[in-house]
């Protein structure tokens, strides 16, 4: 810890606390991220924590948040972070009148993500937890993929039987207690994208209880606002497949027809 200045606290997680720090040998701005072993030790997650720190040191891609570096003492874990200055993408999209992403705008960000987990499929990784939230934004609007708590590397067999994921974008098969491989990423793409351009989730309403949501995701039941496209449609049916095997894998995403839509400057 002596080799950073510590500023203010930016983000606040249930294990610990993100701090902006500044490297005093290279000046550089970093986010620190400050693990608690007690309460890892405690919700029995010391294997997710040491399996998130692996796969994010390891990766290297401009759509994905850098790990740079960790360490950790009696009490804490420290990761050294890619500092991303505007926060989660969630967030920023909430600030919008109305509180979606113009479709240039959000094919502009839905292309990053797109080649972010593309790279991590190719390092045999599955995220397993896409969601707008762990997407955040630099200063310069480039997406920078974050988060691997859930993450889970498998060179050897991409099959996986583990519940995860948030709510509103876990795949069927995960639902169905189904063995699952990297086309749980794909689907929760195609919520993702649904939820920038309309705003909410195609999956959950507002009120109702989890066994609706999960219903819903089973039989693969949602309905699109007016105001999205035909292109839009076309792709998020595409990514929405029950059946993994049939979704639009992200090569044939990237050369779609509303992907060609993106809006160079989004600010």
């Amino acid at each position: 810890m002596n080799d950073f200045d510590v500023g203010r606290r930016i983000d606040k997680g249930k294990f610990g606390h993100v701090y902006l720090v500044r490297c005093r040998r290279t000046q550089m701005i970093c986010a620190m991220k400050i693990l608690s072993k007690r309460k890892a030790i405690n919700t029995k997650v010391e294997r997710q924590v040491e399996r998130e720190v692996t796969i994010q040191y390891n990766l290297r891609h401009a759509n994905i948040l850098r790990l740079f570096a960790y360490f950790y003492d009696r009490k804490k874990i420290y990761l050294v972070l890619e500092y991303a200055a505007k926060g989660d993408l969630y967030k920023h999209m909430r600030r919008q009148q109305p509180p979606r992403f113009r479709e240039p705008v959000a094919a502009y960000y839905m292309s990053q993500i797109c080649r972010a987990v593309q790279y991590l499929h190719k390092q045999c990784v599955i995220h397993r937890d896409i969601k707008p939230e762990n997407m955040l934004l630099t200063l310069d609007n480039v997406v920078k993929l974050a988060d691997f708590g859930w993450s889970v590397h498998c060179p050897q067999s991409s099959r996986r039987e583990t519940f995860c994921g948030t709510l509103d974008y876990i795949a069927p098969e995960v639902v169905d207690s189904e063995k699952y491989d990297f086309g749980v990423d794909i689907w929760g793409i195609g919520v993702l994208l649904y939820e920038l351009v309309a705003g909410v989730p195609p999956f959950d309403i507002e009120g109702e209880m989890k066994a609706s949501t999960y219903r819903r995701i089973r039989t693969v039941e949602y309905t699109f606002p007016k105001h999205m496209s035909s292109d839009a449609r076309d792709l998020i049916r595409g990514f929405l497949q029950r059946s993994a095997e049939l979704r639009t894998q992200l090569e044939d995403a990237l050369a779609h027809a509303w992907m060609q839509r993106i809006e160079k400057d989004p600010t």
